[in-house]
């Protein structure tokens, strides 16, 4: 908020109270002062901070003992005080000038523009900038801060080394299981053995018909006795 000077004391007690004071001495009747006047009025309202920040308007034909104070000889003159003392004087309507002036002047009183807070980095609860953040930012490096390089060799050996797992655990069984189901397994029940026949007559059986060949065993004869 602007403040339009009405008096020596009200002078005074701004430039006393407020750490920085930018003035604009001007008159009704110049024309650059109100060519100008709209990028005060801008600078104005994003810069004002009470007992801190102060923009004042001094018409210098209803002041002229604050214009001769400070020797102001041209319209418009733009003073930049700080603690009361005259840091930058700016004449004529120069807006660039006017304006890098006023961001000096602001960060002299210690106060950035709105919005700037949401700029800096993260922090900690310690106070410290965000460990998780810092490193994540740095290109070519890892969360961990240590730099990554591509390298043909360790490419390689994670391919070679994802296809041996895959047809590992494709072509592998479960051996116990396997062997559960042998016929090997003396706990696994088995049918009986089938007899052995020989030319249709079991084997420990009656003698019955003549050996292939005509070959006879005692057994033979002795049934024939």
């Amino acid at each position: 908020m602007t403040v339009k000077i009405s008096s020596s004391n009200e002078w005074q007690r701004i430039l006393s109270s407020s750490t920085i004071v930018v003035a604009d001495f001007y008159a009704d009747w110049c024309g650059p002062c109100k060519m100008i006047a709209p990028t005060f009025e801008s600078l104005s309202t994003k810069y004002s901070k009470p007992g801190r920040i102060t923009f004042c308007k001094v018409d210098v034909d209803n002041q002229q003992s604050i214009a001769q104070a400070h020797g102001v000889r041209a319209m418009p003159t733009f003073l930049v005080f700080k603690s009361g003392s005259v840091i930058e004087t700016i004449q004529g309507a120069n807006p660039p000038a006017l304006t890098s002036a006023v961001e000096k002047a602001v960060k002299l009183a210690g106060t950035s523009a709105p919005g700037a807070s949401f700029k800096t980095p993260g922090r900690a609860l310690g106070g410290g900038p965000s460990a998780s953040a810092t490193p994540a930012r740095r290109s070519g490096q890892t969360l961990g801060g240590r730099p990554w390089k591509f390298s043909p060799f360790h490419f390689f050996n994670a391919i070679l080394t994802f296809f041996g797992l895959y047809f590992v655990s494709l072509f592998s069984f479960d051996p116990y299981k396997a062997a559960e189901a042998s016929t090997f397994n003396v706990n696994n029940p088995r049918a009986p053995p089938a007899p052995i026949q020989v030319n249709g007559q079991k084997a420990g059986g009656q003698a019955g018909s003549a050996r292939p060949g005509g070959v006879r065993t005692l057994a033979d004869l002795g049934s024939e006795g």
